[in-house]
Order: C-alpha cells, then structure tokens, then sequence
C-alpha cells in the first residue's frame, strides 16, 4: 500500500470503529435496560447485570457491522469530495477502480470480523447469556423469594424476607422450620446472604435468634447468633440441563447437527436460515461498500449531484438488506430463499463493481436538478438572500 492507499484505509477504519461504537453502545443500553429487574427484584449485583447484558455485544456488533462499514466509506469519501482531493487524484490518473483499492482493504478486516463473530463469538454469547440466565432464574433463593411474601419451600418449611438490598442482601429473614417431627425451629435475623460452594448453597444469617421447640418440653431453647448457615441445598437446582437453541449454536453445529437433536427434528427450516444466514454474513460489508462506492465514489462538481448520490447509496443497501431479511424468513420454509439472497448479493457486489470499473457516474435527472434550482431559488427570494448554485 502506498501512502494514499495508508491514509484512505487508516481514515476508514477509524470511522467505523467510531460508528460502530457509538450505534452499539446505543443499541445495547436499550436492550440492557430491559434486564434491569436483575438488580432489583432478583438481587443481583452490578457486574452480573453487566455480565450478561454484555454478552449480547457480538450479536449487535454482526448486524450493526456492515452498516457502520457503509457510513464510514460514506464519510471516507464526502471528506474527500470536499477536500477535492479525488477531483486532483482523478486528474493525477487515479481511476476509480484504483481508488477503490484501500476500501476492498478496510473491507477484507471488516468482514474478517464479521465471520468470526458469527461463527463463534455471538453464538457464544448466547450460549453463555442462556446458561447464566438459567442458573439465576432455577435457584429458588433468587426466583421464589419474593419481598414480603411467605414462601412456601417445603410442606414445613416457610421463608420471609423484608427486602433486597444492593450486593445481594437479603434483609428482615424469617424462617419457620417444622421438617423436623421432634422438634420446631423459628429463626430471625436481620439480614443474610446467599453462599455458593462445592458442598451445597447456604443462606448464611447475621445478627439473629433461634427459638427451638422440642417435643415434650414446655419452654423453648433461645439461642442468639452473630452468624449462623442455614443449608438450603435442597432448593438449589443447579445442576439442570439448558437446552440450547439455534442462535446458540456455532457456526460447525448447524453444519453438521446431531442426528438426536431434539430442536432440529422440530424446526429443521430454521436450522436452514440460521446457516446461509451465518455465511452471507461476511458478504455483506463487500455488498455495501461496491455500492457505496459505485454511486459516492466517482468526483462531484455540483453539491446536487453528491447528495442524490448519497441518497441512492442509502436506497441501495437499505433495499439490499430488506430483501436479506425477507428472504431469512423465507428460507424457514422454502430451501430456495437462500439461493435468491445468494443471487442478490453477488449481484450486488457484481454490478457495483462494474460501476467502478465502467466509471459509471450516477448523475441527478436533469429535470429533478432543474426543479431543486428553481425551489432554492424561490426558497432565497423569500428570505431575501442571495441564489447560490
């Protein structure tokens, strides 16, 4: 790469990197807010909520990917266009074809990114999201204890907590344990956390009393604690099986899946749609960037002609991806959709690149030109200004 080749592919990358961040950190607040009963009706802390939130971040990143890879080409070249420099490397012999060159570049990285995430890193995430999710919402210390309630663990056995406090503090516990046919147990503590180890899950108890009722005795046995562990590994269920679904599944699983596999014997079509989905992935950023280039990369002379570009550059892949999804759903139920999303894309990628090539310059009508002269024309009269080509 030459120096001009450097600047133009470092000048991309940076852009997309900036939009990428900044459309996922958007899109990604508002599906984190959506888990934010995580810390507060189920007590979890901060970096759980954050944990599994962020595990969602890949499956943002491989849909947000292509479009940001098309802003920032966009950008690339509007910086560019008004700087005039493709109007002097036009006239130094730079066609567009060569121009194009370091966008390919920036493109091959994006779309490298792109196939490794979806083969790998969104569907771990889910995975990962799917499991931990199941392991908060199967322990019945932060799914049934609800503040206020009386639970019913057992048919003797009653737990009631005050509130959740921040940390995973559970405060104001009663327990009322009547398992035991010789003898009744009443505790009160003010507050207690849950504890996870290797033999079991303990509610452990600070600052509290023990009231014993043993048969045959008339007064009960008190006994006040600074720290007592209560076992609740009865009511632990841990160590369930999670059934994962198709988007949880690596890109080598829906290649090859088992023979027993319940939720492919169920859906098989979507098992079809997730594959060609994952493997068109990484053609898309070339799909946009031919077209963004094919219509913004030819010079501009006239601020008319730059904007009808960018607006068609924007009908193009906003179409192209519209049809991608519409064929996706059809793939469930009929096995030649993917073969049209196929036929799309090379298309796409097709025809923008002998736009390229050809120098097809995508020009404005000359009707719509002359109707936006005389509407900014009137527009300036109105307001007293002067007309400005």
């Amino acid at each position: 790469m030459g120096s001009i080749d450097r600047y133009i592919f470092r000048t991309t990358l940076a852009s997309f990197a900036l939009v990428l961040v900044s459309l996922t950190g958007v899109i990604w607040i508002t599906q984190a807010l959506r888990g934010i009963d995580l810390m507060t009706s189920q007590g979890q802390t901060i970096l759980t909520f954050l944990g599994i939130t962020g595990l969602v971040i890949p499956a943002l990143i491989l849909i947000i990917s292509p479009i940001a890879l098309m802003i920032a080409i966009s950008h690339t070249l509007n910086k560019l266009a008004t700087d005039s420099e493709i109007i002097v490397m036009n006239a130094a012999g730079f066609s567009p074809f060569r121009l194009f060159y370091p966008f390919f570049y920036a493109t091959c990285v994006v779309a490298l990114l792109v196939a490794f995430i979806a083969a790998y890193l969104a569907p771990d995430g889910m995975r990962r999201i799917k499991q931990w999710d199941a392991e908060i919402t199967a322990d019945v210390l932060t799914n049934i204890l609800q503040p206020g309630r009386f639970a019913q663990l057992d048919q003797n056995l009653t737990i009631r907590i005050r509130e959740r406090q921040p940390g995973g503090i559970l405060a104001g516990i009663f327990i009322d344990d009547r398992r035991d046919p010789k003898e009744r147990n009443s505790i009160v503590a003010e507050r207690g956390t849950v504890v996870k180890s290797g033999d079991g899950s303990f509610l452990v108890l600070e600052d509290g009393n023990l009231q014993r009722f043993e048969t045959g005795k008339r007064d009960p046995a008190l006994v006040t604690f600074s720290r007592h562990a209560f076992d609740m590994s009865k009511f632990s269920n841990q160590g369930h099986d999670v059934t994962l679904g198709i988007r949880e599944r690596y890109l080598w699983e829906l290649f090859s899946p088992a023979e027993n596999d319940s939720v492919y014997k169920q859906v098989p079509g979507q098992f079809r749609s997730e594959l060609h989905d994952r493997i068109m992935a990484p053609l898309y950023p070339f799909a946009f960037a031919a077209l963004t280039f094919a219509f913004l990369g030819a010079p501009r002379t006239t601020r008319q002609s730059r904007n009808f570009s960018i607006g068609g550059s924007i009908l193009a892949v906003f179409g192209l991806r519209m049809a991608g999804f519409a064929c996706s759903v059809m793939a469930v139920k009929s096995p030649l959709a993917p073969l049209i999303q196929y036929a799309m894309l090379f298309a796409a990628i097709g025809g923008g690149l002998w736009m390229i090539i050809a120098g097809v310059v995508v020009e404005p009508p000359p009707a719509l030109l002359e109707a936006i002269n005389r509407s900014n024309a009137r527009i300036a009269r109105l307001f007293g200004r002067p007309v400005t080509a």
